[in-house]
């Protein structure tokens, strides 16, 4: 058990509203011990690296004990570490000296399945269908004259059926892979289990949770085939239709208990949701003031680089989360999408998957386009209202690797669909911290767990922390601003036609900062009496005349 529930106390300030919170990637984001996978004391040794940069938080991906069936989301313990990774008491380490530095921790939690190596799986297992432990997880009789035909037609997101046959005759169910087994979230057990996992980190300085798969616990008990089958690798619920697995109402019951747990804690700890739910006013009943505080605003991440097409997001998440008293968060990538600086390098009719099966030939990516643009992007998203989320990489400008070879790869993905698509490794590559040592400085041992290309060593953190027109030095600027200039308070949109032609951005926020992008193929004219506070690239000038460039990013006060 994690311990008994402390007394209630009132909330401090709700320091996530506003937050920059950086995604840890664990096994790519630093090696403490030289095994050439990242670790828990890795990230312990660069904590200055993240103050100094100027986050808020970290995000960590999951560090649990499991078989890496899908890179940690498969979980065979949720109260252990695994010790590739370290150990709990490394981890409570790690609370301690980010807290002293004014850095605040989220770990991920896992909650719509577990590891098919889980006591819990393997006791099904062992049991007589219909017992006890079985109705912990989906097991089902199948369907045909002998059971041979899975219990319906739903499809894993990594590809194939969601349901694998056990010796006994029965099948259970796996929204992914068959080693991730889908637990029943109707089962009292299970209620009971996870609320003792949040409390057992809670009790040891965890500040939060990011919830895998928060609009996909809940199923519907009947079982029925989907009418329109979910497109694998998407696992997105559009509105419009009751799906018999995603955004189902029941699972707004799970978050309101587990906001009451949350709230006993001090120090305002948070949940946030991984809900591909639209549209935003969906998605924001996941952060009713009962229930998660934040959900991750992908729809923001998937629209194109054209401003009428941003300005609608951002107006969307704004009004949504408005409407039920939230704040927004703003997201440019994760460990789950091609980076940012690549995607924003292709054309805008090209799929970044189907240009992932071509190792990044076809078309070639216009990288200094995509970096130029991603900067622009960074400085955009910073200047919004709520909170956003860096994935670690993005900082540096680092770009998709998009040319792994196949036998490199480990994205269950890649596997499950026969090759149909190269899955998401290509973001995951360890991060380069200097351009002289081998591995790029990742670990002591030289060596990384995917290969790194050649030329990072140009893009680590090193050498970026010598150049100030680098795009490390662009992060720091912006964050040290964003912090002396809040971004608390409304947004307000420049509709001077003048100021702001079709393709440019401009607005302003209520501490007195205007941001300006200009996504057009010509320079705008800034005001001459502002002044530039940061800019994603060198202004151009033309007699007294100062001009943004095309794909740039400017704030002025």
């Amino acid at each position: 058990m994690g311990g008994g529930v402390p007394e209630r106390r009132e909330p401090d300030r709700r320091w996530w509203r506003d937050a920059v919170i950086y995604q840890v990637y664990i096994r790519s984001f630093a090696d403490g011990n030289g095994d050439g996978i990242g670790d828990i004391n890795g990230i312990r040794g660069r904590l200055d690296y993240l103050a100094d940069l100027g986050v808020d938080a970290l995000w960590i991906n999951p560090w649990y004990v499991s078989p890496m069936a899908d890179g940690g989301y498969d979980v065979a313990d949720f109260r252990r570490i695994d010790p590739v990774f370290g150990s709990v008491a490394d981890a409570v380490a790690l609370f301690k000296e980010a807290r002293e530095r004014g850095l605040r921790v989220i770990v991920d939690l896992v909650p719509n399945h577990t590891s098919d190596q889980h006591a819990w799986f393997q006791e099904a297992l062992r049991s007589a269908p219909g017992g006890r432990e079985r109705r912990r997880y989906h097991f089902r009789d199948g369907r045909g004259e002998r059971g041979e035909l899975p219990p319906n037609n739903w499809r894993s997101v990594f590809g194939g059926p969601a349901w694998t046959r056990v010796p006994d005759g029965q099948w259970y169910l796996h929204l992914f892979a068959p080693e991730q087994p889908d637990l029943n979230w109707e089962n009292p057990e299970v209620l009971a289990e996870f609320d003792d996992v949040l409390r057992f980190w809670l009790d040891r300085g965890v500040d939060g949770f990011r919830i895998d798969v928060a609009h996909g616990m809940a199923k519907d008990g009947a079982y029925p085939d989907e009418v329109v089958e979910t497109v694998p690798g998407l696992f997105t619920h559009v509105e419009g239709r009751d799906h018999p697995y995603l955004d189902r109402e029941d699972v707004h019951e799970i978050y309101r208990r587990w906001r009451e747990v949350l709230d006993y804690y001090p120090g305002e700890r948070i949940a946030v949701a991984e809900a591909w739910v639209s549209p935003p006013e969906r998605l924001a009943r996941y952060v009713r003031p009962d229930e998660l505080h934040q959900a991750f605003n992908f729809d923001f991440l998937q629209r194109p680089w054209v401003a009428e097409e941003l300005r609608a997001g951002i107006d969307l998440a704004i009004s949504a989360n408005g409407s039920v008293g939230a704040t927004p968060t703003w997201v440019l990538s994760n460990h789950d999408v091609v980076r940012v600086a690549s995607r924003l390098g292709l054309p805008a009719d090209v799929d970044p998957k189907k240009w992932l099966l071509t190792d990044g030939r076809e078309p070639a990516v216009d990288a200094g386009l995509g970096l130029r643009r991603a900067r622009a992007a960074a400085l955009l998203t910073l200047a919004l209202p709520g909170s956003t989320y860096v994935y670690q990489g993005e900082e540096l400008g680092l770009p998709e690797v998009a040319d792994l070879p196949a036998e490199v790869l480990q994205d269950p993905i890649h596997r499950r669909s026969g090759g149909a698509e190269k899955g998401r490794d290509g973001c995951r590559v360890p991060l380069p911290w200097t351009a002289d040592a081998p591995g790029f400085g990742f670990g002591p041992g030289g060596e990384s767990w995917l290969p790194q290309p050649a030329d990072w060593g140009a893009l680590s953190v090193a050498e970026q922390r010598k150049d100030e027109g680098s795009t490390l030095r662009l992060y720091q600027t912006a964050l040290r601003l964003r912090r002396q200039l809040p971004v608390e308070g409304e947004l307000v949109w420049s509709e001077d036609a003048a100021a702001a032609p079709a393709d440019v951005l401009v607005f302003r926020r209520a501490s007195g900062f205007r941001c300006v992008v200009n996504l057009g193929a010509e320079a705008v004219e800034l005001p001459a009496h502002d002044r530039v506070l940061v800019s994603s690239v060198p202004l151009e000038r033309a007699g007294d005349r100062v001009l943004l460039p095309s794909d740039a990013a400017v704030w002025l006060a």
